[in-house]
Formats: C-alpha cells, sequence, structure tokens
C-alpha cells in the first residue's frame, strides 16, 4: 500500500527495562547500535535529546559541541536516516530539581533557557528545525509552592528568549498532565495551543501530542489531534497507548484500545497529516518483561500496527457512514466500525 508517512523513534525507545521500581532487565545499547536498526525496523527518522547528540555536554566547550554535534550529523547521513527534532534534557540536573521554566529560583531558569538555547545551536548544526520542549517537572507539588500565573509568565519570557536567538527555529510545546509532579502548567494541548498565542512570534509555536498523554488527563486522543489541527499547531505526534488513568504506560500502538488508534489513524489521514514532512513517531517501550532478542519488537509492532489500521481506515465506507449520521443511526454506525475493525465483510 502506497502511503506518504515517515515515522520516527527516540533512542530511548530502545530501553533496558529499568524503572522506578527495578533495575536494568536488558543489555544497554549505544546510540550507534541503535541508529544501525532504523532503517532495519522501517524507520526514517530518530528524535534525539541534545545530550544524545554531545554527551554530558554542560562539560564541554561551544567549540567541543559543534564538533561532536557536526560528526553525528555525518553519523545519521551515512545511516540515511533523518533527525526529526532535538529536545533540552533539562530535569537530569539538581538545578531544575524543582523545575526548569518555572522555577521559583531566578538561576534554575537562567540555566534552563541557556540550555534550550544552546540545544537550537545544536539543532542547527545537525540541520534539524525544530525543537521539542518536553515540559518535565514543570509544575507543582503544591498550590501554595508557586505562583500559577508568573510561572505561564517565566515560560512565556523563555519561549520568547528561544525565539529571538534563531528566526528559524519553530518550537513544539509538549504538554504533559502528570509528569511527574502532582500538578503541571500546560497539562493538556489546549494549555499549549493557548501558550503559543502568548509569546511574540505564534506561527513558530506548534503542539506535540502524545496519546497517552490525552488519556491521563481524561481526555480522547483524536479530539485533541482534532483540536490541535483546527488551530494549525500539530506538528509532531507521539503515537502510544494507555490502559486508563495510571502511571504513564508507554504501551504499543493500539494495544488497550485499538479502536481509538483507528480513530486517531483516521484522523491523521483525513487531514493528510505528513504532507509537509511532518513524522509518525512512536514513543512506545517493550514491556519490563521482554528478552533482549524481542528488544525492538515494540517498535516494529507499532508501525505494524498504524499501516493495517491506515488500510481499515482507506477502506472504510466513509460514504455509508455519512448516510448514517445522516440520519443519525448512531447505533448502526457504531455497529459498523466495529465490524470493519473485526473484519465481518457484510451480512
Amino acid at each position: 500500500m502506497k502511503h506518504h508517512y515517515k515515522f520516527s523513534l527516540g533512542p530511548w525507545n530502545i530501553s533496558n527495562g529499568a524503572d522506578v521500581a527495578g533495575p536494568a532487565v536488558r543489555e544497554t545499547r549505544p546510540l550507534d547500535w541503535k541508529l544501525n536498526q532504523v532503517k532495519k525496523m522501517g524507520f526514517d527518522a530518530m528524535m534525539l535529546h541534545d545530550d544524545d547528540v554531545v554527551p554530558d555536554l554542560d562539560s564541554k566547550s561551544s567549540a567541543q559541541i559543534r564538533r561532536e554535534a557536526r560528526a553525528l550529523k555525518k553519523r545519521f547521513d551515512d545511516a540515511g536516516v533523518e533527525i526529526d527534532l532535538i529536545a533540552p534534557r533539562l530535569w537530569f540536573d539538581s538545578r531544575t530539581i524543582d523545575g526548569a521554566f518555572t522555577s521559583n529560583d531566578a538561576k534554575a531558569r537562567r540555566y534552563a533557557v541557556d540550555r534550550a538555547l544552546q540545544a537550537i545551536e545544536i539543532a542547527s548544526t545537525v540541520g534539524c528545525g525544530l525543537l521539542d520542549l518536553c515540559l518535565v517537572r514543570e509544575g507543582t507539588y503544591l498550590r501554595e509552592a508557586k505562583d500559577g500565573k508568573r510561572a505561564i509568565e517565566h515560560l512565556v519570557k523563555a519561549i520568547d528568549q528561544m525565539l529571538a536567538s534563531d528566526k528559524k527555529i519553530k518550537i513544539v510545546i509538549e504538554p504533559k498532565p502528570n509528569e511527574p509532579v502532582d500538578t503541571t502548567y500546560v497539562p493538556t494541548p489546549g494549555h499549549a495551543v493557548a501558550l503559543s498565542y502568548l509569546t511574540q512570534d505564534p506561527k513558530r509555536v506548534g503542539v506535540l501530542i502524545e496519546s497517552s498523554h490525552c488519556v491521563l488527563a481524561g481526555l480522547d486522543p483524536v479530539d485533541e489531534l482534532d483540536f490541535a489541527l483546527a488551530a494549525g499547531k500539530l506538528w509532531c505526534v507521539h503515537l502510544n497507548d494507555q490502559n486508563g488513568l495510571k502511571f504513564e504506560q508507554d504501551k504499543p500502538f493500539g494495544s488497550s484500545n485499538l479502536r481509538s488508534a483507528f480513530n486517531q489513524v483516521r484522523c491523521l489521514e483525513r487531514n493528510r497529516y505528513g504532507r509537509r514532512g511532518e513524522k509518525i513517531a512512536f514513543e512506545v517501550y517493550p514491556f519490563r518483561p521482554t528478552k533482549t532478542e524481542h528488544m525492538l519488537d515494540h517498535l516494529i509492532n507499532s508501525r505494524g500496527t498504524f499501516l493495517h489500521l491506515l488500510e481499515k481506515v482507506r477502506s472504510f465506507d466513509e460514504r455509508a457512514a455519512r448516510e448514517l449520521v445522516a440520519d443519525r443511526n448512531y447505533q448502526a454506525l457504531d455497529q459498523m466500525v466495529i465490524e470493519h475493525l473485526i473484519g465481518v465483510s457484510g451480512k
């Protein structure tokens, strides 16, 4: 089946299984090993943190950082793999223990902005025009501990500094409902869209929507995709799945709710997502008991599920569906979708 979609993953999606409740259970693979698997799995691009490009970058000079970034770009070019986006990894530093851009500590905020500006330079060096603001810990454990209005003002000021530093960079805000603090300041795509319009150049600020983040916020991923598309702000997606309002699971796409996955693909297809170079990224992890020899299957399976569902979307009888909608016969429409997904060919 012909399609225009390109697929992306992060090196963190090939994980060793370590989590908050236990140690690694699989071998940790270096970035170059992961890079060599990308094309074999049918993927086209990788998302990277700034310190995936240049490890220990806080201890290196600007010249060293540029040199290592150029060397990594050559390795990616030789492998025929695009660099989809760059994200400053702020949450591992002790200075961001109480948030980064929204910290009460001015020195922590300064560090966060400086690191983001450095990530933009890295993105420019490797030929990537998209910066992901992954808003980990941008929130509070206690309402009394932070001023929410002031925190948003700090965040807008930081984004404005980023936009001013490079007239070509585009920024996607990745909303997180609970990662990992009790209350986050940009928990939903609606908040991210609104935040974009507070910046000095809203045309260069968009949204990254992740399926599981929507579920954790009590929202339907399809509605959130449609909302961002209506605003012209959906520039990146992380497709995965989530079994209810629990810890963030990052399950393979379609693992828990196949019908929702079908509708996510249908939404992206009918809105021609990807025609301007946007990638389909899968933010998925192997189940912890997975053996080393199967540690790539969750990515291969997620891509395969997307393509199977794309075929289902394209073979869905939209004309019959519209007639049922016009007749307000939603019972029949419901059954039509169910039978289409389970492969019933007719009565």
